[in-house]
């Protein structure tokens, strides 16, 4: 066999006369498509096929997976349709060049294998992989603002047929093993050990290549698209509106008009991604996914073990915590003051395991490391002891004091509080250094954002063991400093309040949750004040106002509806009805005042200059990615700080100025204004207003 190596892909030929092309991006943990490795992958795909040999397997020397996808950093340097154009269509011509080889191509998969890295290995004539539960395949670009740009969007069609690849493209979601292996997005999937054996015999006795079943094929013929189509289109239409999501319609559009056939369909996909990449849209999005990828680097290697965890508290929080904790495969106690308290926190861990893992042995294997403990005979085993009661200081403290002699010397303390102050609850601890802030957000399955809090006596070391934790449980670590409310919760105080001010001046409620969700809100603010718990926004409210020195708002349609117990979703009436863990809402007619998404958006993004005033965290990004995965804030503005930018900071100031004279002080510009709210990971600069 000879071998010969370059800088990202490593080439063999064996006494067969197949050739393996190895990806192995150097200086990297994971393949991706970047400029160099594509030009490199070119110049390897002219020389085999002067070698006309009697096969080629591509596949990964990383341990993680295939290809996983193109290097999204060389997004951010397109600055016109034209650049973007250069970008794909020099991709599309080495794909071309490979999926235009006379020999049989196969993809040899494991792992993921994710955007431009499907797009190559469905240039290749086929593609085995290994069939296990870490396998994804997909076509995520729609979630960058954008489309596949690589061929994807044709090859992907005449590979599966209509509607595979359209849900692949336009959900954006992976594929797992067997829906892969259904659809004939692979040919085989085979065990780990068998890969290489699997892709060289199919080389040696190439079948005809998969072509998709006759009705999916009756659905691209040209007197069925327009039917087709105008169903996409309603669907998509349902779930993200065309001026804020333009990709998936583009999507749409090219199969609509090209059926997925001809060289004009690559061309068309080319031109339509480049004028894609100079969308605002795009460019947030982008800018979203690297901010992601900031929290998740965030996070260092522990220096103490995370492998046992108990949870004091079995309530919604606590509960859920403790079952997520096991999910993710560390081993929980849950610890109440009796067992009935723990029991229907068991119960939807059950469900949880039951649904995500859909695996009976595995969600039973899930149940196994959940243990109800109300002794708390697992804390002096736990590597971390999270505290999920009652958001009551002194009766956090009074629990600390009495667990912290119980604890390993080398055990992370953590608080789920979600507005008390970190450094008063250390208060009488004999190692107050180990206390850190791990502040999940409600739904703890469904919301990504964790915010580790830094107490004035919380250690480098406590931190970064708290932000792997995080990591562990597949969540992004904030890192914060101790402050009322700490970020999210602090910033959207102002928001639910102004909505609860406009309810009192007459504005209906669905008509209120219907500003904010126009605007991009994945639920209005009444909604999600019913949600959160009326009493816990209340409660926070407060905490959150006393402790800054401001008034305390006469919010009388709150605590009306909090002194009769209709508390929100939790007793099934708060602000709404709540049937089946949905609200009744009637029509959201007309009746909301013009300002009112000024009214609600402006304090928003007024208290997060505030925060950024304060140091609260480091710089505007972590602001933006604070209110992006922990509130839901549109992704498709890129967080409310670049929604600022974008708006123009001037005219911002002009607004929130008029709205202090018409309705008070709560929309007094704050001072932080005075300084630029930068994209930058430093100091914001000095800007003139």
């Amino acid at each position: 066999m000879s071998t010969e190596s370059a800088t990202h892909w490593r080439i063999e030929r064996d006494a067969e006369d197949i050739v393996w092309l190895w990806a192995d991006k150097a200086g990297a943990s994971a393949n991706v498509l970047s400029s160099d490795v594509l030009r490199e992958l070119d110049a390897h795909l002219e020389t085999i096929r002067s070698l006309n040999p009697a096969g080629l397997v591509v596949l990964s020397a990383k341990k993680n997976g295939f290809v996983a996808g193109a290097d999204i950093k060389e997004f951010t340097t397109i600055t016109d349709e034209a650049g973007g154009y250069r970008l794909i269509h020099a991709g599309q011509a080495v794909l071309d060049r490979l999926a235009a080889l006379p020999c049989p191509t196969v993809a040899a998969l494991h792992g993921f294998a994710l955007g431009g890295g499907l797009e190559l290995a469905l240039a290749c004539r086929y593609r085995v992989a290994v069939g296990d539960a870490h396998l994804a395949l997909g076509l995520p670009e729609v979630r960058l603002g954008i489309h596949p740009g690589f061929g994807g969007t044709v090859r992907s069609v005449q590979r599966i047929g209509v509607r595979p690849a359209m849900r692949l493209m336009l959900t954006g979601k992976p594929m797992r093993a067997e829906e892969a292996l259904r659809v004939g997005l692979v040919d085989r999937l085979v065990d780990a050990s068998a890969l290489r054996e699997a892709a060289r015999a199919l080389i040696r006795n190439p079948p005809p290549p998969h072509r998709p079943p006759w009705s999916e094929r009756l659905l691209g013929a040209s007197l069925a698209r327009p039917w087709v189509r105008r169903v996409l289109l309603a669907q998509v239409a349902a779930q993200a509106p065309r001026a804020h999501y333009p990709a998936p319609y583009a999507i749409i559009e090219l199969w609509s008009r090209f059926g997925a056939h001809g060289a004009a369909a690559f061309e068309a996909e080319a031109r339509s991604i480049a004028r894609l990449f100079t969308t605002e849209t795009a460019r947030n999005l982008i800018r979203v996914f690297l901010l992601q990828d900031r929290l998740k680097t965030l996070a260092g290697r522990s220096p103490i073990a995370l492998e046992r965890v108990h949870v004091v508290g079995a309530g919604v929080m606590g509960g859920d915590i403790a079952a997520w904790a096991a999910l993710r495969g560390l081993h929980v106690t849950l610890q109440d003051r009796d067992a009935a308290l723990i029991e229907p926190a068991l119960a939807r861990a059950r469900e949880l395991f039951t649904r995500a893992l859909r695996d009976p042995t595995q969600a039973a294997a899930a149940g196994a490391r959940l243990h109800a403990d109300v002794e708390g005979k697992g804390v002096p085993d736990a590597d971390v002891l999270i505290e999920a009661i009652s958001e009551n200081l002194e009766v956090k403290r009074a629990l600390f004091r009495a667990l912290e002699p119980r604890i390993k010397p080398q055990a992370l303390l953590a608080t789920n509080t979600s507005s008390l102050d970190i450094g008063r609850l250390a208060e009488g601890l004999a190692r107050p250094e180990r206390l850190v802030g791990l502040h999940f957000f409600n739904p703890v399955a469904r919301m990504p954002l964790v915010e580790v809090v830094q107490g004035p006596a919380s250690s480098a070391e406590a931190l970064q063991s708290a932000s792997a934790l995080a990591r562990k449980l597949e969540k992004l670590p904030l890192p914060c400093r101790s402050a009322p409310g700490f970020v999210v919760n602090r910033i959207l105080m102002p928001y639910l309040q102004e909505a609860m001010h406009a309810a009192q001046e007459g504005v209906p409620l669905a008509a209120i949750d219907a500003v904010a969700v126009r605007f991009g809100m994945p639920m209005g603010p009444i909604e999600l004040a019913d949600v959160v718990g009326l009493d816990v926004a209340g409660h926070v409210g407060t905490i959150v106002a006393q402790s800054l020195g401001r008034t305390v708002p006469d919010l009388r349609l709150l605590r009306e509806r909090i002194e009769a117990g209709r508390l929100g979703r939790k007793s099934g009436e708060g602000f709404y009805l709540w049937r089946d863990g949905k609200p009744v809402k009637p029509p959201a007619r007309d009746g909301a005042p013009e300002d009112l998404a000024d009214r609600l958006i402006l304090i928003l993004v007024n208290e997060c200059v505030a925060c950024l005033r304060e140091r609260i965290v480091a710089d505007a990004d972590l602001i933006d990615a604070a209110l992006i995965f922990g509130a839901g804030f549109p992704p498709f503005r890129g967080g409310p700080l670049c929604h600022a930018r974008a708006r123009g900071i001037p005219a911002i100031l002009e607004r929130l100025r008029a709205l202090t004279e018409q309705y008070g002080a709560r929309f007094q510009p704050d001072p932080g204004w005075s300084e630029r709210v930068d994209n930058s990971h430093g100091p914001a600069h000095v800007m003139a207003s």
